[in-house]
């Protein structure tokens, strides 16, 4: 009865047994980040001078982002401490047991859907919106829904990025129709091919968009509201259509991490209010630490929601869909 005891005790105690060690993380030197996140120079930087641990970033593709860890971690040479993903990609390297629980104190305060377990955490929401040229776009021309898109006044005046190849573009208006933002699934197909009949520009993702808005060639665009902030002073503004949409971005500690408490201290720092701030204020980013907001008009009062991250089979025949859709504009 007393060992069933000391194990249950153990099993609760698990995620919280290797606690942040600062001085084991300083003797250990340096603390390596896998992340597809990018612009996060200033928390690493920030991190360093703070912790007396120097941060490593290194940027992962989406794309090749499960091939690569899983290569490294079966050859036993996998390099992260930390790594950052979309939630999905981290779920399937938890899966293969790259993956190691840790419950940070820093998150005490972050929302309860955020943590599904004691290994991922989601720390904030890759939100998709519609930026605009307020010098261009008159005020009572801007959006206030997404419906709003498939007015005629738009046509040639959109930039977005391929609807038929760009993994998170479809996820987002897959998610405008799961997340019942129309009131139909008739409403939302008229609303992809009112859009498409707007014949939109279409480059390869979010980061060429605002660049056309800026210079006026284009008016509006399906892209990330964090431009208003990098872009800066461009005339950008976003529209305020409702329920804003993303992804999670989330974050876990390696398994095998080469500096386990540098991984922790650097965990810990990651979802401080401090780094969040950073990560608000310098990239633009919508967090989850509380009360912690990215400095654009408005976001404060924003309904920024998650939506459900496709899988690849989906990705690609939704992007089978849409093409099809965009083609016939």
């Amino acid at each position: 009865m007393k060992k069933l005891a000391v194990f249950l005790l153990c099993l609760a105690l698990a995620p919280q047994a290797f606690a942040a060690d600062l001085d084991a993380a300083k003797k250990e030197g340096k603390a390596n980040f896998y992340a597809n996140i990018t612009a996060v120079e200033p928390i690493m930087e920030a991190f360093t001078a703070a912790k007396g641990v120097k941060g490593i970033y290194t940027r992962v593709s989406t794309a090749k982002y499960v091939a690569t860890v899983l290569t490294e971690h079966g050859a036993g040479k996998l390099e992260a401490d930390v790594l950052q993903g979309p939630l999905p990609i981290l779920q399937a390297l938890k899966e293969k047991g790259v993956l190691a629980p840790y419950r940070s104190p820093a998150a005490a305060g972050y929302p309860e859907w955020a943590r599904q377990d004691d290994t991922i955490l989601q720390f904030g929401i890759e939100y998709v919106a519609l930026i605009y040229n307020k010098e261009l776009v008159k005020p009572k021309d801007v959006p206030t829904s997404y419906k709003d898109l498939t007015d005629p006044k738009w046509r040639d005046k959109i930039v977005m990025p391929d609807p038929a190849t760009h993994a998170t573009t479809i996820t987002w208006l897959v998610g405008l129709k799961e997340a019942k933002v129309f009131a139909s699934e008739d409403e939302w197909m008229n609303f992809l091919k009112g859009l498409a009949a707007n014949k939109p520009m279409f480059v390869a993702s979010f980061s060429p968009t605002p660049a056309p808005v800026e210079s006026g060639q284009k008016l509006i665009a399906v892209s990330m509201p964090k431009y208003i902030i990098t872009h800066a002073p461009a005339p950008l503004d976003w529209a305020r259509t409702g329920l804003i949409l993303g992804t999670p971005r989330a974050i876990a500690i390696a398994a095998k991490a080469p500096h386990p408490n540098a991984a922790r201290i650097f965990m810990d720092y990651w979802l401080s209010n401090d780094a969040m701030k950073l990560l608000a204020d310098k990239v633009g980013e919508y967090v989850l630490a509380p009360g912690v907001y990215p400095p654009i008009p408005g976001f404060d009062k924003a309904k920024v929601v998650p939506i459900r991250e496709l899988s690849d089979e989906e990705i690609a025949a939704w992007g089978e869909k849409f093409k099809k859709i965009f083609a016939a504009k």
